[in-house]
Protein backbone atom coordinates (compact mmCIF):
# COMPACT_ATOMS: atom_id res chain seq x y z
CA UNK A 1 0.00 0.00 0.00
CA UNK A 2 1.60 3.20 -0.73
CA UNK A 3 0.44 6.80 1.15
CA UNK A 4 0.25 9.89 -0.68
CA UNK A 5 1.01 13.32 0.82
CA UNK A 6 -1.54 16.19 0.67
CA UNK A 7 -0.83 18.64 -2.49
CA UNK A 8 1.70 16.02 -4.02
CA UNK A 9 1.28 16.20 -7.75
CA UNK A 10 3.65 13.47 -8.54
CA UNK A 11 5.82 15.70 -10.72
CA UNK A 12 9.13 15.42 -9.21
CA UNK A 13 12.83 16.61 -10.59
CA UNK A 14 14.62 13.76 -11.54
CA UNK A 15 18.31 13.06 -13.09
CA UNK A 16 18.65 12.59 -17.00
CA UNK A 17 19.65 8.99 -17.50
CA UNK A 18 20.62 8.98 -20.76
CA UNK A 19 23.62 10.58 -20.94
CA UNK A 20 26.58 10.51 -23.42
CA UNK A 21 30.02 9.55 -21.55
CA UNK A 22 32.21 12.38 -21.82
CA UNK A 23 35.56 9.74 -22.90
CA UNK A 24 38.47 10.82 -23.03
CA UNK A 25 39.99 10.63 -26.47
CA UNK A 26 43.00 9.40 -25.93
CA UNK A 27 42.70 6.75 -23.42
CA UNK A 28 45.75 4.78 -23.90
CA UNK A 29 47.77 7.77 -22.69
CA UNK A 30 46.48 7.18 -19.46
CA UNK A 31 46.47 3.43 -19.03
CA UNK A 32 50.22 2.82 -20.14
CA UNK A 33 52.04 -0.64 -19.45
CA UNK A 34 55.55 -0.13 -20.34
CA UNK A 35 56.19 -2.96 -22.62
CA UNK A 36 57.72 -2.62 -26.18
CA UNK A 37 55.30 -2.71 -28.63
CA UNK A 38 52.82 -0.65 -26.17
CA UNK A 39 55.56 1.87 -25.95
CA UNK A 40 55.64 1.89 -29.31
CA UNK A 41 52.26 2.67 -30.21
CA UNK A 42 52.14 4.85 -27.04
CA UNK A 43 54.38 7.75 -29.07
CA UNK A 44 52.80 7.27 -32.09
CA UNK A 45 49.38 8.09 -30.36
CA UNK A 46 51.36 10.90 -28.39
CA UNK A 47 52.50 12.53 -31.50
CA UNK A 48 49.21 12.44 -32.98
CA UNK A 49 47.44 14.09 -29.77
CA UNK A 50 50.15 16.82 -29.14
CA UNK A 51 50.13 19.41 -32.77
CA UNK A 52 53.35 20.39 -31.12
CA UNK A 53 55.26 17.02 -30.94
CA UNK A 54 54.39 16.22 -34.25
CA UNK A 55 55.58 19.98 -35.57
CA UNK A 56 58.80 19.14 -34.03
CA UNK A 57 59.75 15.98 -35.09
CA UNK A 58 58.67 16.84 -38.59
CA UNK A 59 60.87 19.93 -38.50
CA UNK A 60 64.26 17.77 -37.13
CA UNK A 61 63.29 15.24 -39.72
CA UNK A 62 63.73 18.66 -42.72
CA UNK A 63 66.17 20.10 -41.03
CA UNK A 64 68.20 16.93 -40.59
CA UNK A 65 68.28 16.05 -44.53
CA UNK A 66 71.48 16.89 -47.15
CA UNK A 67 73.12 13.68 -47.38
CA UNK A 68 76.41 13.89 -49.98
CA UNK A 69 79.08 11.09 -50.67
CA UNK A 70 82.61 11.96 -51.15
CA UNK A 71 84.73 9.10 -52.59
CA UNK A 72 88.49 8.82 -53.12
CA UNK A 73 87.76 8.66 -57.20
CA UNK A 74 85.56 10.98 -59.11
CA UNK A 75 84.04 8.81 -61.29
CA UNK A 76 83.03 6.37 -58.63
CA UNK A 77 81.78 9.34 -56.87
CA UNK A 78 79.60 10.91 -59.35
CA UNK A 79 78.02 7.27 -59.89
CA UNK A 80 77.20 6.44 -56.56
CA UNK A 81 75.42 10.32 -56.27
CA UNK A 82 73.62 9.15 -59.26
CA UNK A 83 72.37 5.99 -57.62
CA UNK A 84 71.54 7.80 -54.53
CA UNK A 85 68.97 10.05 -56.18
CA UNK A 86 67.75 7.45 -58.01
CA UNK A 87 67.15 4.56 -55.39
CA UNK A 88 63.87 3.53 -55.26
CA UNK A 89 62.70 3.45 -51.71
CA UNK A 90 59.12 1.59 -51.87
CA UNK A 91 55.49 4.05 -51.58
CA UNK A 92 56.36 5.80 -55.00
CA UNK A 93 59.03 7.69 -53.87
CA UNK A 94 62.69 7.44 -54.69
CA UNK A 95 66.15 8.89 -53.59
CA UNK A 96 68.22 8.81 -50.75
CA UNK A 97 66.48 11.81 -49.05
CA UNK A 98 63.25 10.00 -48.80
CA UNK A 99 64.41 6.85 -47.38
CA UNK A 100 66.44 9.01 -44.76
CA UNK A 101 63.16 10.88 -44.30
CA UNK A 102 61.69 7.29 -43.09
CA UNK A 103 64.58 6.41 -41.20
CA UNK A 104 64.53 9.55 -39.31
CA UNK A 105 60.56 9.57 -38.82
CA UNK A 106 61.53 6.27 -36.86
CA UNK A 107 64.59 7.13 -35.19
CA UNK A 108 62.80 10.39 -33.28
CA UNK A 109 59.45 8.37 -32.36
CA UNK A 110 60.88 5.15 -31.98
CA UNK A 111 64.45 5.36 -30.49
CA UNK A 112 65.32 3.66 -33.31
CA UNK A 113 65.04 2.55 -37.29
CA UNK A 114 65.30 -0.68 -39.18
CA UNK A 115 65.97 -0.50 -42.85
CA UNK A 116 66.96 -3.30 -45.72
CA UNK A 117 68.97 -2.99 -48.92
CA UNK A 118 67.97 -4.68 -51.60
CA UNK A 119 70.34 -6.17 -54.62
CA UNK A 120 68.95 -6.57 -57.17
CA UNK A 121 68.72 -9.97 -59.54
CA UNK A 122 72.24 -11.25 -59.64
CA UNK A 123 73.83 -9.28 -56.98
CA UNK A 124 75.71 -6.42 -59.07
CA UNK A 125 73.42 -3.54 -57.78
CA UNK A 126 71.44 -2.40 -55.22
CA UNK A 127 67.82 -2.26 -56.00
CA UNK A 128 65.87 -0.15 -53.64
CA UNK A 129 66.49 0.45 -50.08
CA UNK A 130 63.29 -0.28 -47.72
CA UNK A 131 62.70 1.06 -44.14
CA UNK A 132 61.05 -1.23 -41.65
CA UNK A 133 59.08 -1.00 -38.84
CA UNK A 134 60.69 -1.44 -35.72
CA UNK A 135 57.65 -2.82 -33.80
CA UNK A 136 58.04 -6.21 -35.87
CA UNK A 137 61.52 -7.15 -35.47
CA UNK A 138 63.64 -7.96 -32.39
CA UNK A 139 67.16 -7.36 -31.42
CA UNK A 140 69.17 -10.55 -29.79
CA UNK A 141 72.92 -10.07 -28.36
CA UNK A 142 75.36 -11.86 -30.14
CA UNK A 143 78.23 -14.17 -29.06
CA UNK A 144 80.18 -11.01 -28.68
CA UNK A 145 79.63 -7.71 -27.00
CA UNK A 146 79.94 -6.15 -30.28
CA UNK A 147 77.44 -8.30 -31.76
CA UNK A 148 73.95 -8.26 -32.21
CA UNK A 149 71.25 -9.68 -34.59
CA UNK A 150 68.18 -8.91 -35.80
CA UNK A 151 64.99 -11.47 -35.38
CA UNK A 152 61.80 -10.65 -37.35
CA UNK A 153 58.31 -12.93 -37.58
CA UNK A 154 58.80 -16.37 -39.47
CA UNK A 155 56.14 -18.00 -41.67
CA UNK A 156 54.85 -19.83 -38.46
CA UNK A 157 54.63 -16.52 -36.33
CA UNK A 158 57.52 -17.12 -34.26
CA UNK A 159 60.60 -14.54 -33.52
CA UNK A 160 63.52 -16.06 -35.83
CA UNK A 161 66.85 -14.54 -37.26
CA UNK A 162 66.81 -13.17 -40.34
CA UNK A 163 68.66 -14.69 -43.02
CA UNK A 164 70.74 -11.75 -44.46
CA UNK A 165 72.06 -9.83 -41.29
CA UNK A 166 74.75 -7.93 -43.96
CA UNK A 167 71.91 -6.24 -46.08
CA UNK A 168 69.76 -4.98 -42.81
CA UNK A 169 70.42 -1.43 -41.14
CA UNK A 170 69.70 -0.66 -37.47
CA UNK A 171 69.93 2.45 -35.77
CA UNK A 172 69.67 3.10 -32.18
CA UNK A 173 68.83 6.93 -30.83
CA UNK A 174 71.02 6.88 -27.24
CA UNK A 175 70.96 3.93 -26.51
CA UNK A 176 71.25 2.48 -23.23
CA UNK A 177 73.94 -0.12 -21.44
CA UNK A 178 70.61 -2.15 -20.05
CA UNK A 179 69.47 -3.01 -24.00
CA UNK A 180 70.23 -2.50 -27.72
CA UNK A 181 67.53 -0.59 -28.21
CA UNK A 182 67.63 2.60 -28.24
CA UNK A 183 65.78 5.92 -26.42
CA UNK A 184 62.46 7.78 -28.09
CA UNK A 185 62.70 10.90 -28.26
CA UNK A 186 59.43 11.66 -26.97
CA UNK A 187 60.33 9.63 -23.89
CA UNK A 188 59.03 11.32 -20.94
CA UNK A 189 56.45 13.17 -22.57
CA UNK A 190 53.25 10.81 -22.09
CA UNK A 191 52.89 11.75 -18.39
CA UNK A 192 52.47 15.62 -19.74
CA UNK A 193 50.85 14.75 -22.59
CA UNK A 194 48.07 13.36 -20.77
CA UNK A 195 47.52 16.58 -18.34
CA UNK A 196 47.36 18.55 -21.29
CA UNK A 197 45.02 16.57 -23.12
CA UNK A 198 42.42 16.23 -19.91
CA UNK A 199 43.02 20.05 -20.04
CA UNK A 200 41.96 20.38 -24.17
CA UNK A 201 39.06 17.82 -23.53
CA UNK A 202 37.60 19.81 -20.30
CA UNK A 203 37.70 22.46 -22.11
CA UNK A 204 35.80 21.25 -25.28
CA UNK A 205 33.02 19.57 -22.90
CA UNK A 206 32.30 22.84 -21.19
CA UNK A 207 32.05 24.70 -24.56
CA UNK A 208 29.69 22.01 -25.42
CA UNK A 209 27.64 22.44 -22.06
CA UNK A 210 27.95 26.16 -21.78
CA UNK A 211 28.62 27.60 -24.72
CA UNK A 212 25.23 26.67 -26.23
CA UNK A 213 23.14 28.03 -23.13
CA UNK A 214 20.33 26.51 -20.96
CA UNK A 215 17.96 27.95 -18.71
CA UNK A 216 16.26 26.88 -15.59
CA UNK A 217 13.23 28.45 -14.80
CA UNK A 218 11.61 27.87 -11.55
CA UNK A 219 7.92 28.51 -10.59
CA UNK A 220 7.17 29.24 -6.96
CA UNK A 221 3.54 29.26 -5.72
CA UNK A 222 2.03 28.87 -2.52
CA UNK A 223 -1.60 27.76 -3.17
CA UNK A 224 -0.25 24.11 -4.53
CA UNK A 225 -0.60 25.67 -8.37
CA UNK A 226 2.77 25.40 -9.11
CA UNK A 227 2.65 22.16 -11.53
CA UNK A 228 0.32 23.09 -13.70
CA UNK A 229 1.91 26.60 -14.11
CA UNK A 230 4.93 25.14 -14.63
CA UNK A 231 3.46 22.76 -17.56
CA UNK A 232 1.84 25.89 -18.95
CA UNK A 233 5.27 27.82 -18.79
CA UNK A 234 6.98 25.21 -19.91
CA UNK A 235 4.65 24.98 -23.08
CA UNK A 236 5.05 29.15 -23.87
CA UNK A 237 9.25 28.88 -22.69
CA UNK A 238 9.60 26.18 -26.05
CA UNK A 239 7.49 27.99 -28.37
CA UNK A 240 9.88 31.49 -27.45
CA UNK A 241 13.07 29.14 -27.67
CA UNK A 242 11.80 27.90 -31.30
CA UNK A 243 10.85 31.28 -32.58
CA UNK A 244 14.05 33.12 -31.88
CA UNK A 245 15.51 30.37 -33.77
CA UNK A 246 13.86 31.30 -36.73
CA UNK A 247 14.83 35.14 -36.00
CA UNK A 248 11.71 36.11 -34.50
CA UNK A 249 11.29 37.81 -30.99
CA UNK A 250 9.09 36.35 -28.86
CA UNK A 251 8.24 37.59 -25.19
CA UNK A 252 7.56 35.54 -22.00
CA UNK A 253 5.06 36.75 -19.52
CA UNK A 254 4.66 34.77 -16.23
CA UNK A 255 2.26 35.32 -13.19
CA UNK A 256 3.48 34.49 -10.07
CA UNK A 257 6.81 34.06 -8.75
CA UNK A 258 8.92 32.92 -11.48
CA UNK A 259 13.04 32.49 -11.59
CA UNK A 260 14.69 32.12 -14.78
CA UNK A 261 18.35 31.58 -14.95
CA UNK A 262 21.54 30.72 -17.00
CA UNK A 263 22.72 27.07 -15.97
CA UNK A 264 26.20 27.15 -15.59
CA UNK A 265 26.81 30.78 -15.37
CA UNK A 266 27.54 30.97 -11.67
CA UNK A 267 30.29 28.39 -12.39
CA UNK A 268 33.78 29.81 -12.41
CA UNK A 269 35.98 28.95 -15.47
CA UNK A 270 39.27 27.82 -15.05
CA UNK A 271 42.28 29.48 -16.46
CA UNK A 272 44.17 27.60 -18.81
CA UNK A 273 46.88 30.16 -19.87
CA UNK A 274 49.69 29.40 -17.15
CA UNK A 275 48.86 25.48 -16.89
CA UNK A 276 49.17 24.77 -20.32
CA UNK A 277 51.69 27.19 -21.07
CA UNK A 278 53.93 24.94 -17.99
CA UNK A 279 53.29 22.09 -20.05
CA UNK A 280 54.11 22.74 -23.40
CA UNK A 281 57.55 24.59 -22.20
CA UNK A 282 58.57 21.01 -21.07
CA UNK A 283 57.64 19.62 -24.33
CA UNK A 284 58.89 22.37 -26.12
CA UNK A 285 61.97 21.38 -24.12
CA UNK A 286 62.44 17.64 -24.70
CA UNK A 287 61.92 18.40 -28.43
CA UNK A 288 64.65 20.59 -28.56
CA UNK A 289 63.58 23.46 -30.42
CA UNK A 290 63.57 27.10 -30.07
CA UNK A 291 59.61 27.50 -29.39
CA UNK A 292 59.66 30.73 -31.82
CA UNK A 293 59.90 27.83 -34.81
CA UNK A 294 57.00 26.20 -33.13
CA UNK A 295 54.76 29.02 -33.54
CA UNK A 296 55.15 30.07 -29.61
CA UNK A 297 55.31 33.67 -29.28
CA UNK A 298 57.03 33.43 -26.27
CA UNK A 299 59.27 36.22 -24.90
CA UNK A 300 63.13 35.76 -26.05
CA UNK A 301 65.07 38.51 -26.98
CA UNK A 302 67.73 38.31 -30.18
CA UNK A 303 70.70 36.87 -28.28
CA UNK A 304 68.67 34.45 -26.75
CA UNK A 305 67.37 33.06 -30.26
CA UNK A 306 70.76 32.94 -31.61
CA UNK A 307 71.72 31.08 -28.68
CA UNK A 308 68.86 28.78 -29.24
CA UNK A 309 69.78 28.56 -33.11
CA UNK A 310 72.84 27.34 -31.90
CA UNK A 311 72.05 24.36 -29.23
CA UNK A 312 69.09 23.33 -32.69
CA UNK A 313 72.46 23.09 -34.91
CA UNK A 314 74.28 20.91 -32.20
CA UNK A 315 71.02 18.85 -31.99
CA UNK A 316 71.15 18.27 -35.44
CA UNK A 317 74.34 17.88 -35.61
CA UNK A 318 74.05 14.76 -32.85
CA UNK A 319 71.13 13.44 -34.97
CA UNK A 320 73.21 13.09 -38.38
CA UNK A 321 76.22 11.46 -36.47
CA UNK A 322 73.42 8.59 -35.43
CA UNK A 323 72.64 7.95 -39.13
CA UNK A 324 75.93 8.41 -40.90
CA UNK A 325 77.06 4.42 -40.35
CA UNK A 326 73.79 3.19 -41.88
CA UNK A 327 74.55 5.51 -44.86
CA UNK A 328 77.94 4.42 -45.37
CA UNK A 329 77.36 1.08 -45.21
CA UNK A 330 75.06 1.81 -48.20
CA UNK A 331 77.40 3.52 -50.36
CA UNK A 332 80.04 0.94 -49.11
CA UNK A 333 77.69 -2.03 -50.53
CA UNK A 334 77.58 -0.41 -53.74
CA UNK A 335 80.84 0.59 -54.01
CA UNK A 336 81.75 -3.18 -53.34
CA UNK A 337 79.02 -4.47 -55.92
CA UNK A 338 80.03 -2.46 -59.44
CA UNK A 339 83.92 -3.24 -58.08
CA UNK A 340 85.11 0.30 -57.45
CA UNK A 341 87.73 0.73 -54.87
CA UNK A 342 87.84 3.29 -51.72
CA UNK A 343 85.79 3.96 -48.99
CA UNK A 344 82.77 6.32 -48.70
CA UNK A 345 82.36 9.09 -46.79
CA UNK A 346 79.72 11.03 -45.68
CA UNK A 347 79.39 14.74 -45.76
CA UNK A 348 76.13 16.97 -45.20
CA UNK A 349 74.83 20.27 -46.17
CA UNK A 350 75.35 23.22 -44.25
CA UNK A 351 72.24 23.44 -41.98
CA UNK A 352 71.03 26.81 -42.75
CA UNK A 353 72.09 30.12 -44.32
CA UNK A 354 72.39 31.76 -40.86
CA UNK A 355 75.65 29.37 -40.63
CA UNK A 356 77.19 30.55 -43.76
CA UNK A 357 76.46 34.28 -42.60
CA UNK A 358 78.30 33.57 -39.27
CA UNK A 359 81.33 32.09 -40.08
CA UNK A 360 81.77 35.04 -42.81
CA UNK A 361 81.60 37.14 -40.53
CA UNK A 362 83.73 35.39 -38.72
CA UNK A 363 86.38 35.02 -41.03
CA UNK A 364 85.99 38.98 -42.51
CA UNK A 365 86.89 39.74 -38.56
CA UNK A 366 90.09 37.33 -38.60
CA UNK A 367 90.77 39.45 -41.84
CA UNK A 368 90.46 43.06 -40.09
CA UNK A 369 92.55 41.68 -37.17
CA UNK A 370 95.30 40.13 -39.30
CA UNK A 371 95.21 43.03 -41.55
CA UNK A 372 95.39 46.06 -38.31
CA UNK A 373 98.24 43.88 -36.89
CA UNK A 374 100.71 43.77 -40.20
CA UNK A 375 100.11 46.93 -40.31
CA UNK A 376 101.60 47.32 -36.54
CA UNK A 377 104.49 45.13 -37.52
CA UNK A 378 105.12 48.04 -40.27
CA UNK A 379 105.51 51.06 -38.65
Amino acid sequence: MKFWKRGDTGLAAQAVQLRSREAHPFAQLRNFTPQRSGELRLYQAVREAVPVVDAAVCKLIRLSGGVKVLCDDLETQTALRTFLERVNVGRGQHGIEAFLSQYLDSLLVYGGAVGEMVPAAGNRTLAALLCGRLEQVELREGESPLDFRICGPDEHGSMAELPYQELLLFTPLHPEAAHPYGVSMLRGIPFMADILMKIYHTIGVNWERCGNVRFAVTCRDSEGSAAQRGQVLAQEWSRAMQETRSGDVRDLVAVGDVDIRVIGADAPVLDSQVPVRQILEQLVARTGIPPFMLGLSWSSTERMSTQQADLLTSEITAIRRSVEPALERVGELWVRLHGFGGGVKIDWEDINLQDIVEEAKAELYRAQAESIRLGNQKK
